[in-house]
């Protein structure tokens, strides 16, 4: 079936409207009609040809949330009329340990991703969601029970919430654990609401004074100014547990010595270029450790979202028409947002 998206032709032209094909459901299928979606990072780094092998035409988004159209004849999960969401992932083996584990984000097969990712339909590979409509197994479709006037701030969750919520459960943030979250923008201050959520001393740390009292909106009991030293040193050995959600090639030895012993760094942003290689030292005489983190397995993004659902947790976000794409783009480079862009699909109507 046609269908109208917002893509790209090449990395150095601009999104435009433009018509897919998406396939007819099959018996494991659920069609959905999209409404909402994200704008990450990741987008703009793929339709730009930032990452290697970008593949055309591009049409990016895994950000999704929408009301299922159509299921397949062996669906029993959803219905027709369900508002539901798709992250990052379309596909994956199934088989393999990490797949059967429930970890598919870690598939060592590889998982399919929502756009730029090898498929059999056409083109070849995946089209994402800045599109009316997408067909997606159903093994990869997510329930979504926050209330309507919700859905556009939770979209985010797809990505930015299930990419901190993983390791702050994976490293059992909670009552009792201090958490640092690193960078308060699109992923940081998901990672500080979520933290705080579920317990945890929660203290940010910015580079910008100026976010000190954005950071304790979002629910930090505490914020660092990372420039300030006297400040850092405060808090030395006293850390649990801290997200470094920062993509950009930067000093770890400032935040491994925050670390209690047996504490952990976890880098879920990859920079542009690598960072400077760490002092083994502060890791070897606290028995710490720096590890790193992607995204979540589909129940765990789904527990993620009734947590959220629960809580009444959605991201921050600014609304945008599918025809403002390139300009929250450019925006979103300059970190003029706070804290997410979500795309009404509803605009992309008015061509």
């Amino acid at each position: 079936m046609v269908t109208q998206a917002y893509g790209a032709y090449a990395a150095d032209r601009m999104l435009e409207p433009i018509e897919i094909a998406r396939r007819e459901p099959g018996p494991h299928d659920v069609q959905i009609d999209i409404a909402w979606c994200g704008v990450c990072h990741s987008d703009l780094h793929t339709i730009r040809s930032e990452w290697a092998g970008t593949h055309y035409p591009c049409v990016p988004g895994h950000e999704i949330v929408g009301t299922v159209s159509a299921v397949g004849t062996a669906v029993s999960g959803f219905a027709v009329g369900d508002t539901v969401g798709v992250g990052c992932m379309v596909d994956s083996c199934q088989h393999c340990p990490s797949c059967g584990e429930g970890l598919e984000q870690f598939c060592e097969n590889g998982f399919t991703g929502t756009y730029n990712g090898a498929t059999p339909d056409a083109p070849g590979h995946t089209l994402g969601g800045y599109s009316q409509r997408i067909v997606v197994s159903d093994k990869f479709v997510l329930k979504i029970r926050h209330s309507e006037d919700q859905l556009a701030a939770v979209a985010p969750l797809l990505c930015a919430g299930i990419t901190t919520w993983s390791p702050l459960r994976h490293w059992k943030a909670g009552p009792g654990k201090k958490v640092g979250i690193v960078g308060i923008g699109g992923l940081g201050h998901m990672g500080v609401k979520l933290a705080h959520a579920l317990g945890a001393e929660t203290v940010a740390f910015t580079t910008s004074e100026a976010k000190r009292q954005d950071a304790l909106d979002l629910g930090a009991d505490q914020v660092i100014v990372s420039r300030n030293a006297d400040e850092m040193a405060a808090h030395a050995n006293s850390f649990d547990l801290i997200l470094n959600t920062v993509a950009v090639s930067h000093d770890l030895d400032a935040y491994t010595a925050l670390l209690k012993r047996d504490g952990a760094l976890v880098l879920v942003g990859v920079p542009e270029h690598r960072h400077p290689a760490p002092d083994v030292s502060a890791l070897i005489f606290k028995r710490r450790s720096i590890a790193g983190s992607l995204i979540g397995g589909i129940a765990e993004t789904q527990e993620m979202l009734d947590f959220c659902a629960e809580k009444g947790i959605v991201a921050e976000i600014e609304t945008i028409a599918a025809q403002d794409i390139d300009r929250a783009y450019d925006r979103m480079v300059k970190s003029d947002v706070k804290y997410r862009f979500v795309i009404d699909i509803a605009t992309m109507a008015n061509g």
